[in-house]
């Protein structure tokens, strides 16, 4: 099995707080900011930040989905996601940068092995790049529109 992992950023012309805050919101930002691969949204538990459960499926390709049951954790200024039903970890550091704060998210997994675990190491991180970019672009605008 090979690890599996993508990982994008973005600065935000905002303090770190306001942007950890729009993060950890579950109920109102996030639905907001998630781009068209998320689908039936919702929030189980919480939804602000530590002990939050949120549900999605996060539609990569046309033919690719997943069903993502995300317990949240705090550590600092860092959101940690993992899905309950798999080995996909999600997390979203918010760092202060010159000109307000850096956002990243990285997203792993343990791959599969073989052929097909070559393919999914080689092609995944690429398709998840892009759902990572767009999410941190929405995020960005809602935060500053603020």
């Amino acid at each position: 099995m090979a690890q599996v992992s993508a990982s994008s950023s973005i600065t935000i012309a905002a303090p770190v707080d306001t942007v950890f805050s729009a993060l950890a919101d579950y109920e109102t930002v996030r639905p907001r900011i998630l781009s068209g691969h998320y689908r039936d949204y919702r929030v189980l538990e919480g939804g602000h930040g530590e002990g939050t459960i949120a549900q999605w499926i996060l539609q990569a390709t046309s033919k690719r989905s997943r069903d993502i049951k995300a317990a949240v954790s705090i550590d600092g200024t860092t959101i940690i996601e993992r899905d309950v039903n798999s080995s996909l970890v999600t997390t979203w550091s918010v760092a202060p940068s010159a000109s307000g704060s850096e956002v990243t998210t990285r997203t792993e997994w343990n791959g599969a092995g073989g052929i097909g675990g070559f393919f999914e190491k080689t092609f995944a991180p690429l398709g998840l790049k892009k759902i990572q970019a767009e999410v941190l672009a929405n995020l960005k605008a809602d935060v500053e529109k603020q």
